[in-house]
């Protein structure tokens, strides 16, 4: 398998980035609330606001990364929208602020996967791309674990607006890294037809990929982000210590789940059997976890653990639908497919917390958790359905 250059290097060290910035308002949330008044309602709508502008976001990053180039799309998207979303964070003085900075932070994030993923796309055998871009999620999927007790750290050591300055310096060193660092690859012929959306949508091949794509990452994140503290502290009375570990087992699941991708493919021999076969797994630890929902706090901490490990099948998805992309729609191709997923995940989480207001004003702490559980398992479901009308992967 071939080896990560330099360049990709510095481009996983921006997804690491991105990684961070999605999960690190949990470990905010307490001096939020106290300085700026920030309730859990506020911090849902901005880190869904981050997921949203994310994926509106992919399109046009498509187009830049086919007409620009990975290097100065995301030295320019990081070094622009990234930093100074984390400077108007260390300035917040409101709720809204807040919204406006996870807004600028999703937007600067947006091309920090697609970046090494074109490069991938493009300069690497496609027998190589789901361990390739398993190794790359799996590398920045760290940042998640940065952003949970190293975090707490600084914050405790610096306090919380020195800590996003220096986030905002480390987002500035990591484009400057990007645009010194990375090679984009040789352009396209003149005689390429030029990609459009109107062409990927005719590629038959990616209809019964999209809703797959569209709630695998959502229930992973979700709960691990929002959901996974609140539910073991109301319905088990876990204690912060208990919570942090049973989050840091879910993150370092996820994490270990991308490594594994590229070895599994190679053991089961298809991507789309091992896509299948993850997301069974996922499916079945769901219809658990919704139909015993208090079967006590260790089998819920590893259950949860679970949906981390065997929910990491993004990098296969991605693989799968990438090898159905001609050469000239692989920029647009790899970002329209990431909208759907981190478009889902942002639907997702605005979606689940009026069903769990919903559901904890009927039923009791365990029952209402059981009830946001069936809200993500059924799309699931519906999607491990759909996927196996898919054709198996092309080139390899």
């Amino acid at each position: 398998m071939p080896a990560l250059s330099a360049g990709l290097i510095s481009l996983t060290l921006g997804y690491t980035l991105s990684q961070f910035y999605r999960a690190f308002l949990a470990v905010l949330a307490p001096v939020l609330s106290a300085e700026l008044g920030a309730t859990p309602g506020d911090l849902a709508v901005s880190s869904g606001l981050w997921f949203i502008s994310f994926a509106v976001m992919q399109m046009p990053v498509g187009w830049a990364l086919d007409r620009f180039g990975p290097r100065r799309t995301v030295a320019a998207a990081l070094g622009v929208g990234g930093a100074l979303g984390a400077m108007v964070f260390a300035l917040a003085t409101a709720p809204w602020h807040l919204h406006v900075a996870m807004t600028l932070l999703g937007i600067g994030c947006s091309p920090a996967l697609m970046g090494p993923y074109y490069i991938l796309a493009r300069e690497y055998p496609p027998a190589s791309f789901s361990a390739l871009a398993g190794i790359v999620v799996g590398f920045g999927s760290l940042g998640n674990i940065l952003g949970a007790a190293p975090l707490v750290w600084l914050i405790e050591a610096a306090g919380w607006r020195a800590t996003l300055w220096g986030l905002a310096a480390v987002t500035l060193a990591v484009a400057a890294t990007v645009l010194i660092l990375v090679r984009d690859p040789e352009p396209l012929e003149a005689d390429q037809p030029k990609g459009s959306i109107a062409q990927i949508l005719r590629l038959r091949a990616l209809w019964f990929i999209l809703p797959l794509f569209f709630c695998n990452y959502a229930a992973s994140a979700a709960i691990r982000g929002l959901w996974a503290a609140p539910y073991l502290e109301q319905v088990y009375g876990a204690d912060p210590e208990s919570i942090g570990r049973a989050t840091l087992a879910m993150g370092l699941a996820m994490v270990i789940g991308n490594f594994l991708v590229g070895p599994a493919v190679k053991l089961v021999g298809s991507l789309r059997r091992t896509v299948l076969i993850s997301t069974a797994c996922t499916v079945l630890v769901m219809v658990i976890l919704w139909a015993f929902p208090d079967v006590g706090i260790g089998i819920s901490t590893l259950l949860l653990t679970l949906v981390g490990l065997s929910g990491a099948a993004y990098p296969l998805l991605m693989a799968h639908g990438r090898s159905f992309l001609p050469r000239h729609l692989v920029g647009r191709g790899v970002t329209f497919l990431n909208m759907f997923s981190i478009g889902g995940v942002g639907v997702m989480q605005f979606a689940s917390r009026p069903i769990y207001g919903a559901a904890s004003a009927t039923y009791p702490p365990a029952q209402a958790f059981a009830m946001l559980w069936l809200f993500f398992l059924i799309p699931l479901a519906v999607g491990f359905a759909l996927y196996f009308l898919t054709p198996e992967a092309e080139n390899g």
